[in-house]
């Protein structure tokens, strides 16, 4: 059973959605951000990464950053830019990427729900991560940058949001230069809001698709504010988080490509022929983007190669192991090229498939010795490995499109 609520967001005033909206703090680098930001005041960006408004100098987790969030964020409440309503609503998301459509519940789950894993992670997080978030969260006392979650299909639920969706008009609707649209509605219907309540009360697992380490800072500070407050009740803004809940049959993940920097002292036909003895390889005349598990594609010394795992490779009980990442990992990265730890190794890198084969290339040809492109992680996958208490290896999973910040705030008090 899934506690998830409505909740009083803080948005965008009528017809200023577009210019808050913001791509995550964690997607681009301090520089990129600053281009983004450009000359638009009203970019969440201001708020969820606040170090482009200071000198680049300065450290990105000094106190002064988050000193400069807390007021970019109250700057835009009281000049009216957002605004909080006055009751709870749930809301509904949805972006639309060549064509495909996904929409979302905007809720608050619950931070109970996290603690007694009812609300299910893949991956690791970082601690000086953590810590950023944490901070960030504390200092202006909100949920600035929603959790993508995701649960099996729930056939009432989808019927509540559709039926929602056809029958009234959106709150915001806008199409980026990426060629993305966003929308967004509004339940404010408590009837509707209550049997959306209700539905997910019979969802008994949420899992973490995107933003482990939003999600690990929400409880951290709910645990910290708990401590603070002995007689809480459990009902308090800070036991629940913002969060936008997709059902699984709707997300798409892409692929998460890997660079390398050398190929381990061999020359690239001795990399080939070691290559060999647990994939079939065959060269190919086009680029090989695969959509086939445990068939990867290889670009190296200018040519690109299909390679296919033996018969047996993949044939482990293990849901971690029979992935595809698992596989490069254990069959080539580690005995062959020596990385045994890629989150720390300076010799691997990663790429998400949203930027195209064209981008491996690039990158073999100015500063890396080959390129391996993956079939997409499934989200049965996730959830499978989620539901036996498994870890997945580091970039697995490139979910896109990209929720944006700004639309949705959870406030704390």
């Amino acid at each position: 059973m899934s506690d998830v609520r409505p909740f009083r967001a803080v948005r965008p005033a009528p017809g200023m959605a577009e210019d808050v909206a913001a791509l995550p703090y964690d997607v681009m680098t301090a520089e990129e951000a600053r281009v983004v930001a450009g000359d638009n005041p009203l970019s969440f960006l201001h708020v969820d990464k606040a170090e482009i408004d200071l000198d680049p100098s300065l450290d990105p987790y000094d106190g002064r950053v988050y000193e400069r969030a807390r007021e970019n964020f109250a700057s835009l409440r009281d000049e009216g830019v957002l605004r909080k309503d006055a009751r709870v609503h749930y809301y509904l998301y949805r972006l639309t990427m060549e064509g495909v459509a996904q929409t979302g519940v905007v809720a608050c789950p619950s931070v109970d729900d996290c603690l007694a894993d009812r609300i299910k992670k893949h991956e690791l997080t970082r601690a000086d991560k953590e810590a950023d978030r944490i901070r960030h969260v504390d200092v202006l006392d909100a949920n600035t940058g929603p959790i993508f979650l995701t649960h099996r299909p729930n056939a009432p639920l989808a019927g509540i949001v559709s039926d929602w969706i056809d029958r009234h008009g959106p709150i915001f609707d806008f199409t980026r230069a990426d060629g993305i649209r966003h929308e967004g509605w509004v339940i404010d219907d408590a009837d509707v809001c209550g049997r959306v309540s209700a539905a997910y009360r019979n969802i008994p697992t949420l899992y973490i698709a995107d933003g482990h380490h939003r999600c690990a800072s929400a409880v951290k500070v709910a645990l910290k504010r708990r401590a603070a407050q002995p007689g809480f009740t459990g009902e308090e803004e800070f036991n629940y988080f913002l969060a936008v809940v997709f059902p699984s049959d709707e997300l798409r993940i892409l692929d998460y490509n890997r660079v390398v920097k050398d190929l381990g002292g061999r020359t690239p036909q001795v990399f080939l022929e070691a290559l060999s003895r647990e994939f079939e390889i065959e060269a190919s005349d086009a680029p090989v983007g695969s959509k086939e598990k445990h068939v990867f594609g290889l670009f190296l010394d200018g040519r690109w190669y299909r390679m296919a795992v033996r018969p047996g490779v993949a044939s482990s009980a293990d849901p971690v192991d029979r992935l595809d990442v698992s596989i490069l990992q254990q069959r080539v990265f580690g005995p062959l090229l020596g990385i045994t730890d890629p989150r720390t190794d300076k010799r691997i890198d990663f790429i998400g498939g949203i930027r195209g084969l064209g981008e491996l290339e690039r990158r073999v040809r100015t500063d890396m010795a080959a390129a391996f492109s993956l079939c997409p992680t499934g989200v049965d996958d996730l959830m499978d490995i989620a539901d036996a208490g498994k870890i997945m290896p580091p970039k697995s999973t490139w979910f896109e499109p990209k929720l944006l910040s700004g639309l949705f705030i959870h406030d704390l008090k």
